[in-house]
């Protein structure tokens, strides 16, 4: 048994002058933490409605940035004194819960399914507000491949944009500079009491942070205007990871139905939550990418260099783990070879020691890695195509693993795939940048 009965979310204040937003929670009544989420501060009158449509979101907020803490025991309970629960917002954020917190209990054989019990209150739920803001995409920005597409798609069709970032991470940083945009910085302080208690043996794992920062974006719509929210999940994220786990849940279609449906009928319409690369496979993505030479040297997917303490990330690929090898992957047919290898600081598929992380990424191992990769078939695919360019084919990776994976038609994996939310004039947006 967990040894609390209880997590609680208690209690969330905004400073209007700081643009500070407290969450607080804790334990029973015998462990208590303080997470502070630091927006851009308010340089605009809201009105009645958006003052409304930001409160709604802040209490999202504060259940959603609980997981973090939940996780170290997962007690049977969870319950909210900051604000009544209705039934629809219980029902949203035990899903987030269960499958956002998936790989987690996966990993720590906890069944989260039977133990995630979120209390609710005898209110009827709200119905959504109508807000009016200001005609403006915004772009969360994550230093990789996929939202520099998505910058760029945007920008060439003459759409008005603001970038996004959490932190600031230096291809984060780097990714902005490049783009000449304007953009939006957050940051997310966790209680320095949760880092503690995981070095001392609390459960730990991965959590949504893609729906968290989601929310986040959500409440920077209210707070600096804008009315469209382009995230850069991919059609492969939807895809379980093993069993019905998905490391990508919070990138999945499932959770952006999931959180598109809940605001609309609960928070607010007038803002447009959706994925834009949703339709598009990863190799699709690497392709377009490929065209974008100026930020070559910049964007980096490597979690090295997100690591939660800064003077712990790195500034390069690793070159050993499951994100640089599919990135090299799906790039390789369509990069110059030097280029590339230039650009990653090691030839990863004349690497033999690598053969084992890329036979996992193509499907001859148990599952695929716990990792924002792509699809299984789309990696061995990919290295299949790899056997039939000189460039490639001599590799010892390519040349020991391409007779073995089930690959499809490369080809193929440039078509548009459904299902997805876009926008039709986003969609057409999609198109003219392919």
């Amino acid at each position: 048994m967990p040894p609390y009965a209880e997590f609680v979310c208690e209690a969330y204040r905004f400073d209007l002058e700081t643009g500070a937003l407290s969450l607080h929670y804790k334990f029973d009544d015998a462990l208590r933490f303080e997470e502070r989420i630091v927006f851009p501060r308010v340089d605009r009158t809201l009105s009645a409605v958006e003052d409304e449509a930001l409160e709604r979101i802040f209490r999202m907020l504060l259940l959603a940035c609980g997981v973090s803490y939940y996780k170290a025991y997962a007690p049977d309970r969870i319950r909210c004194t900051a604000f009544p629960v209705d039934p629809a917002t219980a029902a949203f954020f035990t899903e987030f819960y269960v499958k956002g917190l998936g790989e987690y209990a996966w990993r720590n054989a906890v069944n989260l399914a039977g133990r995630v019990h979120i209390v609710t209150d005898a209110v009827e739920s709200a119905s959504a507000v109508q807000v009016e803001l200001p005609r403006r995409t915004c772009v969360p920005v994550g230093g990789g491949k996929d939202s520099i597409v998505t910058v760029e798609c945007l920008k060439q069709a003459g759409e008005p944009l603001v970038l996004f970032s959490l932190g600031n991470a230096a291809p984060i940083d780097a990714t902005i500079r490049q783009s000449g945009l304007p953009f939006i910085r957050v940051t997310r302080s966790l209680d320095r009491r949760l880092l503690e208690l995981n070095a001392a043996g609390a459960l730990n794992g991965h959590v949504p942070i893609t729906g968290i920062l989601s929310m986040i974006v959500l409440a920077c719509a209210i707070i600096v205007g804008f009315d469209a929210i382009a995230m850069s999940n991919e059609h492969s994220a939807s895809q379980p990871t093993v069993g019905d786990v998905n490391h990508q849940y919070s990138k999945s279609f499932d959770f952006e139905q999931g959180v598109r449906r809940y605001l609309e009928a609960h928070v607010a319409t007038g803002i447009t939550y959706f994925s834009f690369l949703r339709p598009l496979s990863e190799v699709a993505i690497a392709r377009r990418f490929a065209r974008q030479d100026a930020y070559l040297p910049v964007f980096m997917s490597c979690n090295t260099a997100f690591r939660q303490a800064p003077e712990r990330r790195s500034t390069n690929w690793c070159c050993d783990c499951p994100k640089c090898r599919f990135v090299f992957l799906a790039l390789a047919p369509f990069i110059d070879k030097p280029r590339l290898v230039a650009t990653f600081g090691r030839d990863m598929l004349n690497d033999p020691s690598q053969m084992e992380g890329f036979a996992e990424l193509c499907g001859l191992r148990a599952h695929k890695p716990f990792e924002c990769v792509g699809e299984i078939e789309e990696s061995a695919t990919t290295l299949r195509h790899l056997q039939d360019m000189a460039a490639w084919r001599d590799a010892p990776v390519v040349r020991a693993l391409a007779p073995q994976v089930h690959g499809g038609d490369f080809a193929a994996l440039f078509a548009l795939r459904g299902p997805h939310m876009v926008p039709e004039r986003y969609l057409a947006m999609l198109d003219a940048c392919g």
